[in-house]
């Protein structure tokens, strides 16, 4: 099963994703988490990031792609992996297409997760006061939705269309969001 969680800075991807990755037994793929491995562990993909992100540049789609490519590969990923965050354009989510298809898989579910921008920017707040994230100051934060609006956003429509994608209403308790996830992908 091939999973993709879509939603703004602090819709409950990440909280959900390690829910859903604990019940269904598949990994949890994070692009930043995988960025991280890859530099630390000194891969070819993680040299070519390096470059990028010592130069506080956004790493490119293929080396992301690439690394990507690298999980499908592992034996834990046999019965598929859940996307946590990423694709985050129409350029990447067409490189994920074919990717799967040359395993001759598909996405299965894209889980939209709905949360109202007060939400989300108190959310945020918390978690900076809670965390100390440089990332969370409300001026940060507005740039990060506006972000998602214009680049990820258009995900959902792509998706939408393509029968795979199912809105979840992002309030309520971290227990109540997660049963909804478990009925939406039937895990």
């Amino acid at each position: 099963m091939y999973v993709i969680l879509l939603g703004p800075p602090g819709a409950g991807k990440g909280t959900q994703g390690i829910i859903l990755a604990d019940r269904t037994g598949l990994p949890r793929i994070s692009t930043g988490d995988l960025l991280r491995a890859a530099v630390h562990n000194a891969t070819p993909l993680g040299h070519r990031a390096k470059q990028f992100m010592d130069q506080g540049l956004l790493v490119p789609d293929e080396v992301i792609v690439g690394l990507i490519a690298e999980v499908l590969e592992r034996p834990e990923a046999a019965n598929g992996i859940i996307m946590d965050g990423f694709p985050r354009t129409v350029a990447q989510a067409e490189a994920v297409d074919r990717l799967l298809v040359s395993r001759n898989a598909a996405v299965d579910h894209v889980l939209s997760f709905e949360v109202s921008k007060e939400e989300l920017v108190r959310r945020l707040l918390g978690r900076q006061q809670a965390e100390g994230r440089s990332d969370d100051t409300p001026e940060a934060i507005e740039r990060r939705l506006q972000v998602y609006r214009k680049e990820t956003e258009p995900l959902v429509t792509f998706y939408r269309d393509r029968g795979v994608l199912t809105a979840i209403p992002g309030t309520g308790s971290i227990g109540t969001i997660a049963t909804r996830v478990q009925e939406a992908v039937g895990a």
